[in-house]
């Protein structure tokens, strides 16, 4: 089924059907990730961390996709992980395993771009899943607004509280703390920027297609198309051909033109292959 809203009461979100295969892989991949910056920081962080006046001065693209795999601590990479789990689980069970993955790594990888775009001199290394997660968030509140959710306000206070009001709550603090320069060290606009992008997917209410489906479509349309001008071709040449045969039945073939003798031709040469694909 295609990105979009859906109804619901409160539910507790992430239960009820388990942790799906793509939940899975993005949980291995980070635990990866910060293993081998365990074991070789800041080796790991600088190479695919993403800085963005090294991303853009020294073409290091591919930081735009590895720097959602990294992390600072284990609390910064357990409540990411938390959070894809608690809002990915039903999404992907509702989207599928392919449209969710695709959608979690082009919000990740927006996320950063938008970072860059804003930070282009930064020479610090931004790393973490969180614009990614933003951007799940984002697509949990877009499909179900009105589902109520338990949370823990500053890990303290208990309070229910509408997915489309947390969604909007942390699209203007992150605009907010981003404008202002929050000296916290998070990258507020990554946040901001994970979540404009999966909103332009979600708004858009189509899936994130792969480059191949697009291939695809793109060879279907070409092969109708050029179906669709044969056919216009064919109808035009039985057009002249039924004018010449009307007039050489009435005034001989005497009165055959050289261009109507090359029509003529060119609708036995149709003919022809014609024959040729039916006997095959």
């Amino acid at each position: 089924m295609p990105y979009g809203p859906s109804s619901g009461r409160f539910r507790s979100f992430g239960r009820n059907g388990g942790v799906g295969e793509a939940i899975k892989i993005l949980l291995l991949l980070n635990g990866i990730g910060f293993v081998a910056q365990l074991m070789w920081d800041p080796a790991v962080t600088w190479n695919f961390g993403l800085t963005p006046a090294a991303a853009w001065s020294g073409l290091r693209l591919w930081t735009f996709v590895t720097y959602m795999f990294l992390h600072g601590d284990w609390i910064h990479l357990f409540f990411n992980l938390y959070a894809l789990w608690a809002f990915g689980s039903e999404l992907e069970r509702d989207w599928g395993f392919g449209a969710f993955l695709r959608y979690f790594l082009i919000c990740g990888a927006g996320a950063g771009v938008f970072h860059a775009l804003i930070t282009p001199h930064s020479p610090v290394p931004t790393i973490g899943a969180s614009g990614a997660v933003s951007g799940v968030l984002a697509a949990y509140a877009f499909s179900y607004p009105e589902r109520e959710l338990n949370l823990l306000l500053f890990f303290i206070l208990p309070v229910r509280m509408k997915a489309k009001v947390l969604a909007l709550g942390l699209a203007f603090l992150s605009l907010l703390l981003g404008v202002l320069g929050s000296p916290d060290g998070i990258a507020h606009f990554a946040h901001l920027g994970g979540m404009l992008v999966g909103a332009a997917l979600l708004i858009a209410g189509r899936r994130v297609r792969s480059p191949i489906a697009a291939l695809g479509d793109w060879r279907r349309r070409r092969r109708f198309r050029l179906a669709v001008r044969r056919r216009e071709e064919s109808d035009s040449l039985n057009e002249a051909v039924n004018e010449i045969l009307d007039r050489v039945n009435r005034d001989g073939s005497e009165t055959l033109s050289e261009k109507d003798r090359a029509t003529l031709r060119k609708a036995g040469r149709s003919l022809d292959r014609l024959r040729g694909r039916k006997e095959r």
